[in-house]
């Protein structure tokens, strides 16, 4: 069987980025926002100072750091995968990126049906409370 697609990745300069905040700030742990204030920007937080609820989807790790995600925007993006991006600008509020004059940013590209398929397949619940889309 070929090896899993991830659902999200990160460019190299996001991993760039990354490796500064993680020296900066210790672990961390990213939610991808789909609130009105943040657009839809990942948000990076030091690890645990984010409260992650039972309907969140742990999606996968960048560079060891897991990414989590709303049940409601997964289901919205589950036929995508996220690739995590900088760009210039102003991060979230409450975003370890803000105030670097960088911001991570979203983007996405569809998984062919096959990827797709077989990602349905594996999608199952972990074993913390909180879902997992493998």
């Amino acid at each position: 069987m070929p090896p899993l697609i991830p659902r999200v990745i990160a460019t190299p300069v996001a991993l760039e980025m990354i490796a500064t905040l993680r020296e900066k700030y210790g672990p961390l742990m990213f939610f991808q926002s789909g609130g009105c204030c943040d657009g839809s920007s990942p948000m990076c937080y030091a690890a645990g100072e984010f409260q992650v609820g039972d309907a969140d989807i742990h999606l996968g790790n960048l560079d060891g750091m897991p990414f989590y995600i709303g049940a409601e925007q997964f289901e919205y993006w589950k036929h995508t995968q996220l690739i995590i991006d900088v760009v210039d600008g102003i991060g979230g509020m409450f975003s370890l990126d803000n105030g670097t004059g960088k911001r991570f940013f979203t983007r996405s590209r569809l998984f062919t049906d096959d990827e797709h398929a077989m990602l349905e397949r594996k999608t199952t619940v972990g074993e913390s409370r909180h879902a997992q889309a493998l």
